[in-house]
């Protein structure tokens, strides 16, 4: 099936127009060049039109300011219910998956994107692997900005071993499945790389990465690195035990200057059920430097950075480029709590979440 049968457009940005509900920074948050806005999280949709109100204003909270903004963009409100099935996000895209079994790629929740040319992007149809399954999603990446780039790869990673990827700018645009054959990369996250070029994935435990070089056609089984931890942290028996009882993820993320960090996440439930749902809160954040070789440091210490974690792909910024930011800290918000874990202390400083369908995080946005 043809993904795209004409040539792709360019996307249409545009400086979103704000609507004060509560005093913004100066510049109104965006960066002191102007030349990107914060990051940001959907706080809402605020209905508007008669009944049934099909659309609604785009309502954000910017991380720099911590202020709601109600935008003068109008977006769909079912984006915030059931009838939508959103199962990933990056670089301000939100990937959709509706009874049809299309995956889309939509730029309805960007703050800068259009909302009179709203970008719906079908992708083909997917192709399920002997023994695998495509129906749970553990996130979706891209390589650039947006998928009507000519060059941009599309990455969706599956729970179990399929890992695809597709060229959505392409004509006749189809899916490259890959199978992984390593079991500790199952329910891991996909990353891109734009340092080396590769989609990489952590192992389960953090000991293992594998990596996808997008300069071929040909994706064989991934290049495998082995990680060497160092100036591991000291943990009292009582931490130790508190942390292998926790559910452990690990998370891939790569600062704007190419470095790339390890993150090391435990969770374990709070002991409130909401909807049905086990809240689950976070007791402990490891960060580590990677470097060439292979070393895994760990550290207090990440500079000026600010490190975003949600459903959406992680990313990193640099906390001087917003006004109001702080630095050192990684920012959580993922449908169960949000809040902060401040690296040089440690401390955590999280609320849960009562409901949340959309726990995604909208990196800094490129402006006119």
């Amino acid at each position: 099936m043809s993904l795209l049968v004409n040539q792709p457009s360019s996307l249409c940005f545009r400086r979103p127009v704000l609507v004060r509900s509560s005093p913004l920074p100066s510049n109104n948050g965006f960066s002191s060049s102007l030349l990107h806005t914060p990051p940001c999280f959907i706080f809402s949709v605020d209905p508007c039109g008669a009944r049934p109100r099909k659309e609604g204003k785009l309502v954000i909270m910017n991380f720099n300011g911590r202020d709601c903004t109600t935008l003068d963009k109008k977006v769909p409100v079912e984006l915030f219910y059931d009838e939508i099935v959103t199962i990933g996000s990056s670089h301000g895209w939100i990937a959709t998956l509706k009874d049809d079994g299309i995956l889309r790629l939509q730029d309805d929740l960007n703050p800068v994107a259009s909302d009179s040319d709203p970008k719906r992007i079908p992708l083909p149809p997917m192709v399920t692997l002997p023994h695998c399954q495509t129906q749970i999603v553990t996130n979706v990446s891209m390589s650039s900005s947006s998928p009507e780039d000519e060059d941009c790869v599309v990455a969706v990673k599956f729970l179990g071993p399929q890992l695809s990827f597709c060229r959505p700018a392409q004509l006749n645009s189809k899916w490259i499945n890959v199978r992984i054959g390593h079991q500790c990369f199952f329910s891991s996250r996909v990353m891109y790389s734009k340092k080396d070029d590769m989609f990489r994935i952590p192992g389960s435990g953090g000991h293992l990465i594998g990596s996808w070089d997008l300069r071929t056609d040909k994706l064989p089984n991934p290049k495998l690195q082995s990680l060497r931890f160092q100036k591991l942290p000291k943990l009292t028996k009582t931490k130790g035990k508190l942390l292998d009882s926790c559910c452990k993820s690990e998370l891939l993320v790569e600062s704007p200057a190419g470095e790339t960090f390890l993150l090391k996440w435990y969770k374990k439930s709070c002991g409130k059920i909401i909807n049905g749902n086990a809240k689950m809160k976070t007791k402990a954040l490891m960060v580590f430097k990677l470097d060439e070789e292979g070393n895994a440091v760990y550290t207090k210490d990440i500079g000026d950075l600010c490190i975003f974690l949600s459903k959406s792909e992680p990313f990193c910024v640099s906390a001087s480029s917003f006004p109001g930011m702080c630095p050192n800290k990684v920012t959580l918000y993922d449908g169960d709590e949000i809040g902060d874990v401040h690296l040089s202390d440690s401390t955590i400083v999280t609320d849960v979440i009562p409901t949340c369908r959309n726990n995604y995080l909208i990196p800094p946005q490129e402006l006119d």
